[in-house]
């Protein structure tokens, strides 16, 4: 069997050695030619996968490492009766950590807490879910809308007009622009218009959601509006006002998390294994490592609040990532060069849960807290 995959897919040899050679690419370099001696293709998001890449090679079975499919060309894959499988929820919880994260920033600059947010979720999918779990049991309020979704499913919802009075709108939708609720630019002019003049809007789903010349226009317009983006329009061109006007400005990595990318591989390796009918000899936990920070301890004269986002920061800081973006731009003679080389070298994250903090035993609000945005918490 012989495989050909996006070389920013971690764990390759040791997943998939067992089903032969692998040939490694650069996702938005790969080409037909590339594939003339392919039978499974493994990519990521940046690699279009349509008849125009596929036609005339032997490759039988496409999988992505990833939650999105908007690269895929899932019609073409039915009709030539290729095999496909993705990634759903692998990195959702990478994706919470940094909102989570985006948060303490925007709480800090602003004099606040999380309880003092009101935060709107647009997609209730893996990642919107999750991240509406751990802010509800953080205290925080939050409206979410979801077209697709019954409360049954995910709780109570609302309108899109009465989430975009949140004080905070976050974005977690695929990008479509077909059907009865298409996403591409579904957050323009009109719509950031209906937003508080102080609102922050969070994008790190796909960049055409958001109109990112509206947004720009908007962020000039009004000085305490604030935008989080992690993705952009015209990728991996990127706007250079735009970023600059951005609170944080990220390359596509909010679900780069090492276990999120882990798993999403294993999540891939499972569906060769079933679409060949082999045994799963591979598990996820025979490769992580250690994480980077094994433990945070607290005393009880630390205040729940500050506790809270020094706890979230020490697992993720996301304005290391934000000043390395910054930097990155600033110097780079090609900016397209520059924001896959980000993506490509980014350093080992772990997700929050992976994390052991350590809190008094009569700390209960403390405890409370920890253990409601993921980490695992401990007494002592």
């Amino acid at each position: 069997m012989r495989i050909s995959a996006d070389e920013n897919i971690p764990l390759l040899t040791s997943f998939f050695s067992e089903f032969g050679p692998i040939r490694q690419f650069t996702g938005r370099s790969v080409n037909r030619d590339d594939l003339l001696e392919t039978d499974v293709l493994l990519v990521r998001s940046v690699t279009r996968v349509d008849e125009n890449l596929l036609a005339g090679t032997p490759v039988k079975f496409v999988g992505t490492a990833t939650i999105g499919t908007d690269h895929i060309d899932l019609e073409y894959l039915k009709r030539a009766g290729i095999g496909f499988a993705s990634a759903p929820g692998c990195n959702a919880q990478a994706v919470v950590d940094y909102v989570l994260s985006a948060l303490s920033v925007l709480v800090d600059a602003r004099d606040q807490r999380f309880a003092d947010l009101v935060v709107g979720i647009v997609g209730v999918g893996n990642v919107g879910a999750c991240l509406r779990r751990r802010l509800e049991e953080m205290g925080v309020k939050v409206l979410a809308v979801d077209p697709f979704k019954t409360e049954a499913e995910v709780g109570e919802l609302t309108t899109l007009d009465e989430v975009l009075t949140a004080d905070v709108v976050t974005l977690h939708t695929p990008l479509t622009t077909e059907g009865d609720h298409p996403t591409w630019h579904l957050i323009n002019a009109e719509r950031l218009a209906q937003m508080k003049p102080d609102a922050c809007l969070i994008n790190t789903c796909r960049g055409p959601v958001v109109d990112n010349q509206a947004l720009k226009s908007h962020l000039a317009a009004l000085s305490e509006f604030e935008a989080i983006l992690d993705v952009w329009e015209n990728e991996p061109e990127l706007d250079l006002e735009l970023m600059q006007r951005c609170l944080i400005a990220t390359p596509h990595i909010a679900g780069y998390s090492l276990d999120g990318k882990m798993n999403g591989t294993e999540i891939i390796y499972r569906a060769v294994c079933e679409f060949l009918g082999l045994p799963i000899r591979r598990k996820l936990g025979q490769f992580l490592p250690e994480p980077g920070v094994k433990r945070v301890n607290f005393t009880d004269q630390v205040p729940v609040h500050q506790a809270l986002r020094t706890a979230i920061r020490a697992a993720y800081e996301v304005r290391v990532d934000d000043g390395m973006m910054r930097t990155a731009m600033r110097r780079a003679s090609s900016r397209k060069a520059a924001f896959d080389q980000l993506r490509r070298d980014y350093p080992l994250r772990r997700d929050i849960p992976t994390m052991r903090v350590g809190v008094p035993a009569k700390c209960q609000d403390l405890h409370d807290v920890l253990a409601a945005a993921g980490f695992d918490v401990r007494t002592k």
